[in-house]
């Protein structure tokens, strides 16, 4: 059972409107006093939308670069051709090529990348409709990578898909932060030493 119109009424008034994930990638972003880029393929520019939709965005985001097609990818990201031809653009190892490229070409802290197949035609047995990657690249040269299986339309399969790159921005941004904080305090108790 869900709550009346009455009881959102004073919760609102209470706790506030509600942030949107890309609201709470942007003031993260901006507390750590880091900067954002993205690289994206399937998505073509949502996630880069998303982190623009406020005012002040200006100040943390640099930039996006749509790669829909893999000769953009390695003209642009420097994804490399073996990694095209191999494992795919739909893969971990061109998540990552791309997020690494965005990060330096737009000189970022922290790049995100999406690609993947939002459907509804070119699925295989081995990376069926709605597998899309994610690449995670911070300055300093540390890059990870993970994979989601979307259900649904290719618009429900890119909305997800949206999501899932702000909550990969935001942990990475909040893991950052929290490591400058710790060797911030622990710079601070060497000092009194």
């Amino acid at each position: 059972m869900g709550l009346g119109t009455e009881a959102v009424e004073i919760l609102t008034t209470l706790t506030g409107p509600q942030k949107t994930l890309a609201e709470e990638v942007f003031e993260a972003a901006r507390r750590a006093g880091l900067t954002l880029a993205c690289a994206e393929s399937c998505t073509a520019g949502m996630v880069g939308a998303a982190l623009t939709d406020m005012p002040g965005s200006s100040e943390v985001f640099r930039g996006g670069v749509i790669t829909y097609c893999n000769e953009v990818k390695a003209k642009l990201l420097s994804v490399p051709q073996a990694v095209l031809d191999g494992p795919g653009a739909v893969s971990r190892e061109c998540a990552l090529a791309m997020a690494e490229g965005a990060q330096r070409l737009l000189d970022a802290d922290v790049a995100v990348s999406v690609t993947g197949l939002a459907g509804p035609d070119g699925g295989t047995e081995e990376v069926p409709v709605g597998t899309v990657w994610f690449g995670l690249s911070l300055r300093g040269g540390d890059s990870t990578a993970f994979v989601r299986h979307f259900t649904g339309s290719r618009g429900e399969v890119r909305r997800q898909a949206v999501d899932a790159a702000l909550e990969g921005l935001l942990r990475s941004i909040r893991d950052v932060d929290g490591w400058e904080r710790s060797l911030q305090r622990s710079n601070k108790i060497q000092q009194r030493k």
